[in-house]
């Protein structure tokens, strides 16, 4: 197999190739379309901005200010040591002066950290109150992690010009702050396995999560494509299951190469092959404790199993030729006599494991003790662990010895595709006799009837059992069925929540697009309790009818535990690629799952309610212009996120252009070069020739892509 490298990539310039077939309504994404969209936005003096992203409950500003400088010293009650070395190493980096750390009562004027019985709006987790006048700084939280959240408001209450320009004095508004936030479970999911990331990409992600007040996060270290966790005793998993490579045929127990990873694996430039040691892994979950976030790791079965299964045959192979048939069978995952005939929605025909076999939950059991044991040494409990079990294909099991002979010795299963619940009933029977509360996506707590509708599986209410519903766009009223039926849900919206969706159609924009187009108005605007209100077109732009689906009913919110943003990963290669899409859609994201409800989420009338949203999101948007882009661009060494291309028209000889994020600048060429920070900045409607090119800057420099605007002959 030999890589091809010397391609070009032309540009689409026909609508039938920037659509995605004759039933795509989307607007063609030119730049006159752009323009007019952007109309709705309008520039906003800084006082107007949001002070903090995510809102807290109550923020109050007076006229003083107080000299955040390294005279103060940081007192922290005995217990949050964590969080006030946390707040030193961040003040450095801003100030470049040491802040110094006493215990006890304070003795002088200082930022004082502490615990007390706080309560906002009933909310007692995770709350703080923040006071910053001329005694200096006060934070109380309820706990450890409210006291991180009110250190985290502090410093994103500085203001950006000390993150420009780092400077050892810094103002601070005097201000008091209530908060606590709207769901104990706010989530982001990151899939490692399609394409992987390494160790320092996920601590750079761990601290995004952390300062966006997001405490949740599902470690995606399995799948179809990859493997990615070391386990003790079972070295095939890493050494087959965590590489991709050319092989012979799909028979063999290699994985093949996919999403672009080549045919050589641990090849430079390339994310198909890779993975975590214990100690990597151990080191992941520290550091995601020191910022309060829990990392629940997935093992998805019985689907998207096949480097488990490749790796596991690897072994079973290696055994045999060893001469220890029983050792072979203890972890084997298939059914070696299963004729059946299934395609997965990933296009495999061999990625599920059978169900009847003892080994397959002998394994399952393995994988979730050595978890327990990383999760011991990094000193925490292990209490939850994520199933996995969608998008398990029809056809499976139904040619298969061992599932027909199950089927036989339990007649009340009837069918074959009857055996996912049979499977996640025992499965769930294992992992609570090691106190794991169960996480999975949608399916796991679904039967499927004979026409082929999903409804809600009453079997595992009550059981600990919590789904993650994804499916809102082909099955728009599935979140509100399941909290309905009693089950304890995280919505996680393909509408709404999928980072790995494009922003927009744009043909160079990178992206999925089978569920739309997500960008950060998307995360922004959720309703959790009527997802109706904010979701109202199809994946194609078709408008969606409600009617006779079932609402939320007000006794169910409570079932809502929280949201979860999602980022699979077959298109994303590399840091740059996973921060363009997580930023800034995570900000939109953090904003729904912390803030308060918003006024516009209880507001029925359509046009009323769009109005309402037209003036939250303006400020929102200013607000990331303005503020928090351009710190993104200096924490941590800069993210790399993305800005918004310019919209642009021309009328009666004049360009006009306009942009999304108001607060960026508009710079433009006309001699065909690439803008530039030195290039001109448009002001106001300019007469032009030739073809101009575009590009939107933040205070820090930073750029969109290019949009190019042919000027229409005379």
């Amino acid at each position: 197999m030999v890589e091809i490298a010397n391609y070009t990539v032309r540009p689409f310039t026909r609508k039938e190739q920037m659509i995605r077939g004759k039933d795509d309504l989307e607007p063609l994404p030119t730049a006159q379309n752009t323009y007019r969209n952007n109309l709705a936005f309008s520039l906003l003096p800084a006082e107007q901005l949001q002070k903090i992203i995510p809102s807290p409950i109550k923020l109050t500003t007076g006229a003083g200010r107080l000299a955040l400088t390294s005279s103060l010293p940081i007192y922290a009650e005995k217990g949050l040591e964590n969080e006030a070395d946390f707040l030193k190493q961040k003040l450095k980096a801003l100030t470049g002066k040491d802040f110094s750390i006493s215990t006890g009562t304070p003795s002088a004027k200082g930022i004082l950290l502490k615990t007390g019985p706080i309560s906002v709006k009933g909310i007692t987790k995770e709350a703080y109150k923040l006071d910053i006048d001329g005694n200096g700084v006060s934070i109380t939280g309820s706990d450890a992690a409210g006291v991180f959240y009110g250190v985290q408001s502090l410093l994103a209450l500085i203001p950006i010009e000390a993150y420009l320009t780092p400077a050892a004095d810094i103002e601070l508004r005097y201000t008091q702050i209530e908060d606590a936030p709207r769901f104990p479970f706010r989530g982001l999911h990151l899939d490692v396995s399609r394409n992987f990331q390494t160790k320092e990409t996920i601590l750079r992600i761990l601290d995004l999560l952390a300062f966006y007040k997001v405490n949740q996060f599902l470690f995606y270290t399995t799948e179809d494509e990859g493997w990615r966790l070391e386990i003790d005793g079972l070295p095939e998993l890493t050494k087959v299951g965590a590489q991709r490579q050319h092989t012979s045929g799909k028979e063999t127990s290699v994985l093949h190469p996919a999403y672009g990873s080549g045919p050589t694996p641990y090849k430079e430039g390339k994310y198909g092959s890779g993975y975590y040691t214990k100690a990597d892994f151990v080191e992941i979950l520290k550091y995601a404790k020191a910022r309060h976030i829990k990392v629940i790791p997935e093992l998805n079965f019985p689907g998207h199993a096949r480097a488990a299964i490749k790796a596991t045959e690897a072994r079973y192979e290696r055994l045999m030729k060893e001469g220890k048939p029983k050792e072979a069978s203890e972890y084997r995952l298939i059914d070696p006599d299963d004729k059946s005939v299934y395609m997965s929605a990933q296009g495999y025909s061999d990625n599920v494991v059978s169900v009847g076999p003892e080994s397959t939950y002998h394994f399952y059991e393995k994988v979730v003790d050595e978890i327990t044991k990383l999760y011991k040494e990094a000193g925490l409990p292990m209490d939850v662990m994520h199933a996995g079990g969608d998008e398990v294909p029809e056809g499976v099991w139904t040619k298969s010895p061992i599932a027909a002979k199950l089927l036989k010795d339990n007649p009340t299963i009837k069918d074959p595709k009857n055996l996912q619940a049979y499977f996640f009933r025992n499965l769930l029977k294992r992992l609570r006799k090691r106190n794991l509360e169960v996480h999975g996506w949608e399916e796991v707590a679904l039967t499927k009837l004979a026409n082929g509708t999903y409804v809600p599986n009453s079997e595992f209410v009550g059981q600990h059992v919590v789904p993650y519903i994804w499916n809102n766009l082909f099955d728009p009223d599935l979140g509100n069925r399941m909290a309905n039926a009693g089950y304890p849900v995280i919505l996680c919206n393909v509408s709404n929540f999928y980072f790995d969706m494009a922003y927009n159609n744009d043909p160079q924009e990178p992206g999925l697009y089978w569920a739309g187009y997500v960008d950060t108005r998307n995360n922004w605007a959720f309703a959790p309790f009527d997802m109706f209100k904010t979701t109202y077109k199809t994946a194609m732009g078709k408008p969606i009818n409600f009617a006779g689906l079932e609402r939320m009913r007000p006794d169910a919110r409570k079932n809502v535990l929280g949201i979860e943003a999602q980022l699979w990963s077959e298109t994303v290669k590399g840091r740059d690629m996973a921060e363009y899409d997580i930023l800034p859609k995570l900000l939109g994201f953090a904003e729904s799952a912390w803030a308060p409800e918003r006024p516009w989420e209880t507001i029925e009338n359509r046009q009323a309610r769009e109005k309402s949203m037209a003036v939250g999101w303006n400020v929102f948007a200013n607000t990331l212009a303005q503020r928090e882009l351009p710190r993104l661009a200096r924490i941590n060494g800069g993210y790399n996120y993305r800005l918004p291309l310019p919209g642009a028209t021309f009328d009666k000889g004049l360009l006009t252009a306009n942009v999304e994020l108001p607060g960026l600048l508009v710079r433009y060429t006309t001699d065909g070069s690439e803008p530039t920070m030195q290039s001109a900045l448009y002001t106001a409607p300019v007469k032009v020739t030739g073809t101009v090119k575009l590009k939107s800057f933040d205070r820090a420099g930073r750029s969109s892509r290019s949009a190019i605007v042919a000027v229409p002959n005379p």
